[in-house]
């Protein structure tokens, strides 16, 4: 495996090199590059029609996935292993003045040596173990890795069957498009030759769980991911009459105080947790300054999810918003009883009610008072501010405004929605028969090669950090599907995500990776001993275990 380490090596600095920051022309650029380096393998010579490029519908930066199907001639067989990575990366920003040499690792490697560094970090580098860079670890070692196995199995076509089936996917930080609009070609290519998706190999990043871990993780599925929204309107006033209004905002920080970080809706699935949620937004929609208090605001979350459908989702943060509100209501009660008192004038208990709807209700109303013209207005809306750039989540703020106008309430309400991405959560389960053979078969593997190479492995359910892993298998159900859908502004044209294909699809996944540290910091690397050699030994043994045995 000498030979494949100073290739795989040689690759990572090579794609190291070439600038691909999400939404860019680079995402394009290194899809190219990839394109070239399959092209040049003699098996693609001769099999042109097995590897190709697929456009992005209507991207602006002409991205492309790429795919290079190969076909064993050793046998007939229509089991296929599917090997898989994304090529964008995270911006520099934080790299400040090293920015310059964010992507030439080897330039990085000697500017990081005159820093004052944290012990850990210097070792490594001084260790010459580790490689430094943007997209070290996250994931262009991972897709380098893909790319020299891909080469290696295709020098020996002759005496091997089944395929395997290599894919490239850009836009991956942030909304995931490539691997979603990769399903079509799945879809396509499992038609066409017949193909059974046995496996899905991703290759994203792994790494320490806390500090001094050595363990290599193997998931063997990935964490779903929410992004749950609320639109807060108050009673606008006056700064002169506070108490004669309700501040939107003062309900936004009750909210975030009873959902950040709130470890009881951390979501469990056979012992394994998410994260709890994270605050990701949190603003009022007030355009400029004036002595007006704020009326409405705008709040999202961060929310990770194991195995909990949507409906329960939707439950908890339901009754968390009636409790905020609630809370609320009766804090600006028991200071204007506080301030009557100072003021020696009569109190009265103030009007508001607690009022917390879902998108779904919402629109439900508007719908029936305004008939279908509403769905032609908020298609509208859409498609105007799509060509504006304008990002998604804001646009979904502005279709719910747009209800809110058509409903005619004006008393506070909190509208709980959905925004993109949404990431779905699946993992392999003991339960069915064919995962739990997949299962079986990993941890064969697995023991194998921690034999041969005294690395300790250790199989978990989730991928921690979001992963395109979860657009090949879903395990939702359809009616919680269906709610997610219902509370969505306007789904089949923000993130009309193919549900039905991925259902089809069903591709059973596992994530590998290359082991490194600080992914999407400005001290990112990639561990070269166990991702250019150790892992490379795991992922063929996989291929061939997966190809050549019947249960």
């Amino acid at each position: 495996m000498e030979d494949l380490f100073e290739e795989i090596e040689k690759l990572t600095l090579e794609l190291i090199n070439i600038p691909s920051i999400n939404n860019s022309i680079g995402e394009r650029n290194i899809c190219n590059r990839i394109s070239e380096y399959i092209n040049n393998m003699e098996y693609f010579k001769e099999h042109k029609e097995y590897t190709f490029q697929v456009s992005l519908n209507q991207d602006a930066y002409k991205r492309v996935n790429v795919f290079a199907l190969l076909r064993g001639e050793g046998g007939s067989s229509n089991k296929t292993v599917i090997l898989h990575g994304h090529v964008d990366t995270v911006g520099i920003e934080n790299f400040g003045g090293l920015a310059e040499y964010a992507f030439d690792s080897k330039s990085l490697n000697e500017k990081l040596k005159e820093l004052d560094l944290p012990k850990e970090i210097k070792n490594d580098l001084h260790s010459g173990d580790w490689t430094f860079g943007r997209g070290a670890a996250d994931m262009k070692s991972g897709v380098a890795v893909h790319l020299v196995i891909l080469k290696e199995l295709s020098k020996n076509i002759k005496n091997f069957s089944g395929n395997i089936l290599f894919m490239a996917n850009p836009v991956e930080e942030n909304q995931h498009t490539g691997i979603i609009e990769s399903l079509d070609t799945l879809n396509y290519l499992k038609e066409k030759y017949g193909l059974e998706y046995n496996l899905a190999i991703n290759n994203d990043y792994i790494c320490p769980l806390y500090p001094g871990d050595n363990t290599r993780y193997v998931y063997a599925g990935a964490v779903g991911k929410l992004l749950p929204c609320f639109y807060i309107v108050g009673k606008e006033t006056h700064v002169g009459q506070y108490f004669e209004g309700l501040n939107s905002n003062l309900i936004g920080a009750e909210l975030i105080k009873n959902i950040d970080l709130n470890t009881e809706l951390c979501d469990e699935y056979r012992g394994e947790y998410t994260l709890p949620p994270s605050v990701l937004k949190y603003k009022d929609l007030k355009e400029r300054y004036d002595v007006q208090t704020p009326f409405t605001t705008f709040i999202y979350f961060n929310y990770f999810v194991h195995n909990s459908s949507v409906n329960k989702v939707i439950n908890n943060l339901k009754n968390i918003a009636e409790k905020s509100f609630g809370e609320i209501i009766s804090k600006v009660n028991t200071e204007y009883e506080k301030f009557c008192k100072l003021t020696k004038e009569k109190y009265s208990p103030l009007p508001w009610k607690s009022n917390v709807i879902t998108y779904k209700e919402l629109y439900g109303k508007v719908k029936s008072r305004h008939g279908c013209k509403v769905d032609e207005e908020i298609s509208n809306l859409t498609k105007t501010l799509t060509k504006k750039g304008i990002d998604r989540r804001e646009i979904c703020l502005n279709i719910v405004e747009k209800l809110w106008k058509l409903s005619s309430n004006r008393e506070p309400s909190i509208v709980i929605f959905f925004a993109p991405p949404y990431c779905p959560h699946n993992t392999l389960k003991i339960k069915d028969k064919n995962e739990r053979n997949v299962i079986k078969k990993i941890e064969e593997c697995i023991d194998k090669i921690s034999k041969e190479s005294s690395e300790e492995f250790k199989m978990l359910q989730f991928f921690p950090s979001l992963s395109d892993s979860s657009y090949l298998k879903i395990d939702d159900d359809l009616n919680s599907l269906k709610n997610l859908m219902d509370n969505f502004p306007n789904w089949e044209e923000m993130y009309n995500i193919p549900v039905d294909k991925i259902k089809k699809l069903n591709i059973p996944s596992v994530n590998y990776g290359c082991y490194g540290k600080d992914a999407h910091k400005w001290t990112e690397r990639v561990y070269k001993p166990y991702s250019f050699n150790i892992l490379p030994k795991l992922i063929l043994t996989t291929v061939y275990k997966f190809l050549y045995e019947t249960r």
